[in-house]
């Protein structure tokens, strides 16, 4: 997941200006991706123009700097679909952001696109936990530094059992909104509400 992914789902949300961009990503999206600067929005805004993705207009403001605000082209939301409806390889924590990105844009899935994600990330998991979760856990020592022994193997069980409370929890969430999904009547989406943004010709 990139930073594009992100602004290019906000944007397809709603046009915003690079300053909106940045508080949804200091508000919504910091759960989503850790610590994001001003100055990485806007390389990322000049790139997605570069390519074709978004594209922006001036917003008149009296008595200040005017605005840039950034709609979304038809090539920027095929993009942003084809990362959000693409293949889904889950990373190997569970923590990282990848899946609740995906979902956090779940208004632009299909319902079986959903369930697809929810249950590719279910298969991996259980296949992970059948392989790792009574793995040998024990290390071959020959410490150079002082070295306590019940001190590590008391963190290591608690990691061990923290971690694997995690994944269970984990799951147990998934395969919870994955039940919602399947008991909850299907809705007709919205039409959308603004065309896509035009990019510039070429002169």
């Amino acid at each position: 997941m990139k930073l594009e992914h992100l602004l290019l789902g906000v944007l397809a949300m709603h046009p915003r200006t690079g300053y909106d961009l940045k508080k949804y990503m200091d508000t919504h999206g910091r759960f989503l991706r850790s610590n994001t600067q001003m100055s990485q929005v806007y390389r990322s805004l000049a790139s997605m123009e570069r390519h074709g993705w978004a594209v922006h207009e001036l917003e008149p403001r009296p008595g200040a700097t005017d605005a840039k605000r950034y709609a979304l082209t038809e090539e920027g939301a095929t993009v942003f679909l084809d990362w959000l409806t693409g293949a889904y390889s889950p990373p190997s924590r569970h923590v990282d952001p990848e899946l609740q990105a995906r979902l956090s844009f779940a208004g632009f899935m299909s319902r079986q696109e959903a369930l697809h994600l929810l249950d590719v990330e279910l298969e991996v998991r259980a296949a992970e936990i059948a392989r790792y979760r009574d793995r040998d856990r024990s290390h071959e020592l020959t410490p150079v530094l002082p070295y306590d022994d019940e001190l590590a193997a008391l963190v290591g069980e608690w990691s061990h059992r923290a971690g694997a409370a995690a994944m269970d929890a984990h799951l147990d969430r998934v395969a919870a909104l994955r039940r919602e999904l399947l008991d909850t009547p299907q809705t007709t989406p919205r039409e959308p509400a603004v065309g896509f943004a035009a990019p510039p010709v070429d002169a």
